[in-house]
């Protein structure tokens, strides 16, 4: 492994850390303000923070540089901000402990969401088989131990599963899509109109998420305020900060180590729950875990 590489890896563990201590800002954010409200505010906050960087790498673009059109920029950025919207949404209220309670329902915790979440990894090749790609033997493995792991951490003897859980499962499949529509429109792309198509998203996130929390929440200053640290937490550094970490990174990581690194983001979410909010995992639920982590990886390994 060359300097470039091993740089690389770092980073991108960075990134994983950075994402997955982020479940836990947006846990703690809930006993503040809705969800709509803050992912309103931490995604305009994550957006406005990729502009200096989008100027900069605009600069230092070569002359003459064939960019993307506009036109593809704001459709794809507005299809992209729609996929995230509904991800970023039910992942949200899967975790609202206080306003789940309300209604009688159990909102899910940072270290299950986390993993639960990353199981997008292995939804991508088997939502291909659509697009008529056909996945490998280590998908199908991978999904099946996923599968296992899921059972075992969310479900219980009755095959029940809590409404929090539930929410931020049919999340993933929100975030499989947007990483499909990630892959039709980036070809071509350069680095530059990567972070534009990016910082468009955040912000087509921002405004349907203001939007609806106008429909259904009591936006409050004073609770936005109370909210802070989490929401500036998840827009400065889980998306302004993170999301540069991972552009510099993948111009030298490779694409496996890439994937097997950024799944750590699920490990991370489950260690800041057990430190910063006390959740503990039963033995079920850590083997769960384990097999949930290991179906991501192995799909990766052999795509």
């Amino acid at each position: 492994m060359n300097t470039r590489t091993l740089r690389a890896d770092i980073l991108l563990f960075t990134t994983a850390a950075i994402w997955g201590f982020a479940f836990v800002a947006q846990r703690v954010g809930m006993d503040h303000v809705g969800p709509l409200t803050f992912n309103a505010v931490r995604f305009a906050i994550g957006a406005l923070a990729l502009l200096p960087l989008t100027y900069r790498m605009q600069k230092g673009r070569a002359p003459g540089f064939q960019a993307t059109d506009n036109k593809r920029l704001f459709i794809g950025g507005g299809l992209l901000g729609l996929a995230l919207f509904c991800g970023a949404t039910l992942q949200q209220i899967g975790l609202a402990g206080p306003q789940l309670a309300e209604f009688g329902f159990e909102a899910s915790t940072a270290g299950k969401a986390g993993f639960i979440t990353g199981l997008y990894v292995v939804f991508v090749p088997l939502f291909g088989l659509m697009l008529a790609q056909k996945p490998g033997l280590g998908t199908w493995v991978g999904a099946g131990l996923a599968v296992i792991g899921m059972y075992l951490l969310s479900f219980t003897a009755e095959l029940t599963i809590s409404f929090g859980d539930l929410l931020i499962l049919i999340g993933a499949l929100f975030w499989a899509g947007h990483v499909l529509i990630i892959g039709k429109l980036s070809p071509g792309m350069d680095a530059v109109d990567a972070v534009k198509l990016s910082t468009v998203q955040f912000f087509a996130c921002a405004v349907l998420s203001f939007i609806g929390s106008l429909l259904t929440e009591d936006i409050a200053w004073a609770g936005i305020q109370d909210a802070a640290m989490p929401i500036l937490y998840g827009g400065l550094m889980s998306v302004g900060v993170a999301y540069t970490l991972q552009v510099v990174a993948q111009r030298d990581a490779q694409p496996a180590h890439a994937a097997i690194i950024l799944s750590l983001e699920s490990v991370f979410a489950a260690i800041g729950g057990y430190f910063f909010l006390n959740e503990l995992l039963t033995v079920r639920a850590m083997i769960g875990c384990g097999l949930m982590l290991t179906g991501m990886i192995f799909s990766q390994l052999r795509p």
